[in-house]
């Protein structure tokens, strides 16, 4: 496995002291080999865990120092991972007109890079925050155009996120027992495949666990969550109880 494949695996496990590792040494011979690829990656990393620890304005600077490295390397494809977290960092300050305009950038950047499956998770975050800003139809839409490329290209990674973007919709809506159900669905999605669910997404599933738990109450919560968890992503979204 490359350095790439390696760290974004232990993200994903939630090993953030092996990520900081291995990232400070990759930035070493990165810099050493003049590989700024390698370079953008362990810093784009290094901005991930800060974030994941709550320091967004660490994960900022982290990022724009990966971004300023893929800038001077005049390679467009080494921006895209530095501009997601930028855009991540907006959304989860509250910034979310500015994220919004960031999400749109990224996602023309993926579009001309040609990399559908980064257009599609830009498209899910671009929901999010179509959604904190009360345009829930717009999310709503967007949300579905995720889903479905998801469940059509088979992408199993992204399959927990659909759930999520289904619990806080269920939010949004008023739906609470739905949003229960489709956070054990994500819980359990998340879990089959061995992840823990991105900084700015854990957020978003923490935000809805609070929201359903205080609306329909512990133990009804816990009923319909129970019952999300036994629930087959794709079928989820078919069951409207």
């Amino acid at each position: 496995m490359t350095f790439s494949d390696d760290v974004r695996a232990a993200f994903r496990r939630g090993e953030t002291d092996a990520v900081v590792r291995m990232s400070e040494a990759e930035i070493e011979r990165a810099r050493a080999a003049g590989d700024p690829a390698g370079e953008v990656e362990a810093r784009y990393s290094l901005a991930r865990v800060a974030i994941r620890s709550g320091d967004l304005a660490l994960g900022e600077v982290r990022a724009r120092e990966a971004l300023d490295v893929a800038v001077r390397a005049g390679d467009r494809g080494l921006e895209e991972r530095p501009r997601h977290v930028l855009a991540a960092v907006a959304r989860m300050s509250g910034q979310l007109l500015r994220a919004r305009d960031l999400y749109r950038e990224s996602i023309a950047l993926n579009e001309a890079l040609d990399q559908p499956a980064t257009v599609n998770s830009e498209t899910h975050n671009l929901a999010f925050c179509e959604l904190r800003l009360g345009n829930v139809e717009e999310a709503r839409r967007l949300f579905a155009e995720s889903r479905e490329r998801v469940f059509r290209n088979d992408w199993a990674d992204f399959v927990p996120y659909v759930c999520l973007a289904g619990a806080a919709l269920g939010v949004a809506e008023g739906d609470h027992a739905r949003a229960a159900r489709m956070i054990g669905v994500a819980d359990a999605a998340f879990a089959a495949l061995g992840q823990v669910p991105d900084p700015d997404d854990a957020a978003d599933l923490a935000t809805a666990r609070v929201a359903a738990t205080a609306a329909l109450g512990a133990a009804t919560f816990d009923v319909e969550y129970a019952a999300g968890r036994r629930l087959d992503p794709r079928t989820a979204f078919a069951d409207r109880r």
